[in-house]
């Protein structure tokens, strides 16, 4: 008996060893303001020959999903695994409630080097303690050696038999577009999609947003380069995202289908199969339990993502039935001071709900003056001068009835509002249900929850931490 006790014991205390030389790396490159249907590997028209090879030996998913179309929101939501209002990161330029963990405390305690090389806009550091480093950001990669603190950390990791997680974080295809091959992408070949106003200015800004997201495919190539230079590929898993659709009408800062909807290609050598493709329903929240799923730990009770390492893996080829999205405009560039949106999707159909439809909805798309990318005043042109399509999409940008239901399989671009489609009153009044309880259960108040919204924003947040922190002074000084 005591034999049998003492192997056992023996094998307790070697297993831990044996599974952290089986976890993986984990390696996680994301666009900033990138539109999923715009990439070749997605049918559009920007070239991205190394997401095309990606999606060759790996998953490539069509229905993945973010909670809010924009991206200090997007970037916690993706490391807490924590729904906006819940982490209380729902406006812009945000933070996370004191306290909350995220995936660096979770994969350091279990033994992993965990980095984030590139855009941050993530608040306080305490919840976010990643080695960081800005070689993604600013690395050339039309020079040599563009990400050396990323080549390093991947070749010590190799060296000490440490797995290491990396979130490698672009600034591109987000303004200024200023980086790629603009000549590529000739203004007056483009084919602008169905919701846009057909005018220069436009053709213009398309053709230097989509070198951007060619340059953005370049720097992934280079990342997976250094990966296979040092032997990392065939144990790690690499997942690339397109982030929120782009800075133009009808995607990033709205809760429309392209505002919420993202690409995501995932290959992981021998265990995702090469070629595959997914429908199942994902979302950003979902990043980090299956990464940790991946290194062998669950999800904490704190998150509301879910694992789909099943799907990666090929055992389940479903994963949810919503997802969930909300936007806030109170405190973005140009932003209605209230204007709240909050929405519900399956795979065939989004519901949208406008909170403040009385409002006339305004962001940096909408601002004229002082503004480098300055299109819209070419479709306001458009419209004053008897365009009805630039009159009938300006104002649909701008104003916004109470509900809104959209057709997302035949209507990608969302420009047909079925919300009173009789036929329909029954999915509309599903999805309507579904986002009241989702609601209910982030402690989402809608109209008063965007009130506070400027509470959540980081330079409010420390104020509030500060006045709090003098104010306990003294009560613990008059007590003493």
């Amino acid at each position: 008996m005591n034999y049998f006790r003492s192997v056992i014991l023996i094998l307790a205390a070697i297993s831990p060893i044996v599974m952290a030389e089986d976890r993986p790396n984990l390696v996680f490159m994301i666009a900033d303001d990138c539109t999923y249907l715009d990439m070749e590997v997605y049918g559009g028209q920007a070239k991205t020959p190394r997401l095309n090879q990606l999606a060759k030996e790996g998953m490539q998913f069509s229905r993945c999903f973010q909670a809010a179309p924009m991206c200090s929101p997007t970037r916690h939501n993706i490391y807490t695994g924590i729904y906006p209002v819940k982490s209380g990161a729902y406006p812009n330029h945000t933070c996370v409630y004191p306290g909350t963990k995220s995936i660096a405390h979770y994969l350091q305690d279990a033994g992993y080097r965990v980095a984030l090389s590139g855009k941050t806009h993530i608040s306080p550091k305490e919840s976010f303690p990643f080695e960081y480093d800005d070689d993604f950001r600013v690395g050339n990669i039309n020079k040599p050696d563009p990400f050396p603190t990323i080549e390093q950390l991947i070749k010590e990791s190799k060296a000490s038999g440490t797995p290491f997680c990396l979130f490698a974080c672009s600034n591109e295809p987000h303004t200024p577009w200023n980086k790629g091959d603009a000549s590529a992408y000739a203004p007056d070949s483009l084919t602008l999609p169905p919701s846009w106003v057909d005018t220069p200015e436009t053709r213009k800004h398309y053709s230097k947003y989509l070198a951007e997201i060619t340059y953005f495919d370049g720097q992934c190539g280079v990342l997976l380069d250094l990966l296979e230079q040092h032997d990392a590929t065939s144990n790690t898993l690499a997942m690339v995202v397109s982030e929120q659709g782009s800075s133009f009408p009808f995607a990033k800062w709205t809760c429309f289908e392209l505002g919420l909807s993202s690409g995501m290609i995932a290959r992981w050598p021998g265990r995702i199969e090469a070629g595959s493709r997914s429908d199942a329903l994902v979302e950003y929240c979902d990043v980090t339990p299956t990464f940790l799923a991946a290194a062998g730990l669950k999800t904490p009770d704190t998150m509301d993502g879910t694992s789909f390492l099943p799907v990666l893996l090929g055992e389940s080829q479903e994963h949810k039935r919503y997802t969930f999205g909300l936007h806030t405009t109170r405190g973005i560039i140009n932003g209605s001071n209230n204007f709240g949106i909050r929405s519900c999707g399956t795979k065939t159909h989004r519901y949208i709900r406008n909170l403040n439809p009385e409002v006339t909805f305004t962001n940096a798309v909408t601002k004229v003056k002082d503004n480098p990318e300055n299109f819209w005043s070419s479709w306001l042109e458009a419209a004053e001068n008897g365009n009805a399509f630039a009159k009938a999409m300006t104002e649909k940008y701008q104003h916004r009835p109470s509900e809104e239901l959209y057709d997302v399989v035949n209507d990608p671009h969302c420009l047909k509002n079925l919300a009173d489609d009789p036929e329909l009153a029954a999915i509309k009044s599903e999805l309507s249900a579904q986002l009241s309880d989702w609601m209910e259960s982030q402690g989402d108040k809608g109209v008063e929850t965007e009130s506070l919204a400027l509470t959540r924003l980081v330079r409010n947040a420390n104020n509030q931490k500060e006045a709090g922190q003098k104010k306990g002074g003294k009560r613990k000084a008059k007590q003493q």
